[in-house]
């Protein structure tokens, strides 16, 4: 191994290596060689979908040029039973991005949503990104895992029951042994994930235990890896499952969004540190022909994620999430819940999406609660249809809350969506969400 000084952004270089045996010189050159920041990009089929599959594929495609900096890389989909110390294939080596490589088959290579997100962080940096794309559609976080953090969460060790939900491997840690661990020598800034979908009927009550355990486990792994170059809490974002037209009306998809903030709501928070998250529950696909599972917006994920990586990781002063209320107030002889959020909201009506738990007899029922008045930062619920007492409230808690970027609930300026969100009357404020606001 060889650990370079660190070195100013750009480029292009020629890296020459030379070793003596006896009488013999070796000698290897790699050429144009790019110093910046690099960025790994895994999870499922909705990270592993290609620019050619998205909305305007044709123009993204063609969109090269002035990219030459951004470099990719693509992991071939392979499994291992112990840890590879190297990748058993490659797809596509180091490249620059053109449209052959960026759009090569469906679900092949190369990742959109981390072509956009680079290209995005290349607009606001202005010096080389390299994107690694290690991704395997239908798999469960169980596989993407080692099982050193499998273990702190009480994964069982055998095999579990196959789920329609899971098309690719579902073993434990066969894709982190052999498409992530093979990296963990590189130098990286962040990572990206966009993964969940498949744990909707596979250990769903343990995920907000899996994701954030694997995301301190890759911290520490690739920490050590590279000799304490990559940071050891260096920046993760994920998106939050976006919808999907479901044949069943149960509250799987809203849970697993919920354990993606390891039940807080919101990112980073004391579970999961320099985190951030793209919220894509707006960003649906009814006519997708890959399945509304597979939503073809990935340019407004990638802008998400983008900004949260230009707060998180580069330090930018900028919102990068949406609103979130931090305080709740029962008027109950009015028949109204009060919310304050922590920013300025913008706000179209819409009657089902807030529901009130109502309880009565032991027994609690969800009932709509429909927006009254609202103004910057406030918003009053009708609850007057609880007759006993309520005792939660929530937020787009369905697998479909609203049509493509029609939630009731944004940012003004940012256009960011408010995330789903429930909250029990005796919190007081979600999850704790007041320290969002500070």
């Amino acid at each position: 191994m060889v650990v370079l000084d660190p070195t100013k952004p750009g480029g292009p270089y020629e890296m020459m290596a030379q070793q003596t045996f006896g009488r013999t010189n070796f000698t290897l050159r790699v050429h144009d060689v790019l110093f910046g920041d690099v960025w790994l990009c895994s999870g499922q089929s909705n990270m592993q979908m290609t620019v050619s599959q998205i909305f305007n594929a044709t123009r993204e495609l063609s969109n090269t040029a002035a990219y030459q900096s951004v470099r990719i890389f693509s992991v071939s989909l392979t499994e291992a039973e112990q840890e590879l110390e190297d990748l058993a294939k490659i797809d596509l080596q180091w490249s620059k991005p053109t449209s052959e490589n960026l759009g090569h088959g469906v679900f092949k290579y190369m990742s959109a949503v981390c072509w956009l997100f680079g290209r995005n962080l290349y607009d606001t940096l202005h010096y080389p990104i390299g994107l690694i794309s290690s991704s395997w559609g239908g798999t469960p976080i169980e596989a993407w895992s080692s099982g050193r953090s499998l273990k702190t969460c009480g994964v069982p060790t055998r095999g579990f029951a196959q789920s329609d939900s899971v098309t690719g491997p579902s073993k434990n840690s066969v894709l982190w042994n052999a498409m992530i661990h093979p990296l963990h020598n590189m130098t990286l800034k962040g990572m990206i994930w966009y993964q969940g979908e498949s744990n909707i009927n596979v250990n769903r009550d343990l995920y907000n235990c899996t994701f954030p355990a694997l995301i301190e486990d890759w911290r520490q792994a690739f920490h050590r890896g590279s000799q304490g170059q990559t940071e050891r809490f260096f920046p993760f974002g994920f998106v939050q499952l976006s919808s999907y037209l479901s044949a069943t009306s149960d509250d799987k998809f809203p849970q697993i969004r919920w354990h993606q903030t390891a039940d807080f709501g919101y990112v980073p928070n004391v579970r999961m540190p320099n985190t951030f998250m793209a919220v894509a529950m707006d960003l649906c696909d009814r006519t997708s022909p890959y399945g509304s599972i597979h939503p073809r917006d990935k340019q407004t994920v990638a802008y998400r994620l983008h900004l949260g990586a230009r707060a998180v990781a580069y330090g930018e002063k900028l919102i990068f999430q949406g609103p979130l209320p931090e305080k709740m107030e029962l008027l109950a002889d009015r028949g109204l819940l009060n919310l304050t959020y922590s920013q300025q909201i913008q706000v179209k009506k819409q009657d089902k999406i807030f529901e009130i738990s109502c309880c009565s007899d032991r027994q609690c029922k969800w009932l709509p609660a429909p927006m009254g008045t609202f103004s910057a930062q406030t918003l009053a619920l009708n609850v007057s249809s609880c007759r006993g007492t309520p005792a939660a409230v929530r937020y787009a808690w369905t697998t479909w809350p609203c049509e493509y970027k029609r939630c009731p609930l944004y940012h003004p300026s940012s256009t960011l969506p408010a995330p789903p969100f429930i909250a029990f009357m005796t919190d007081q404020i979600p999850g704790d969400l007041s320290k969002l606001a500070k």
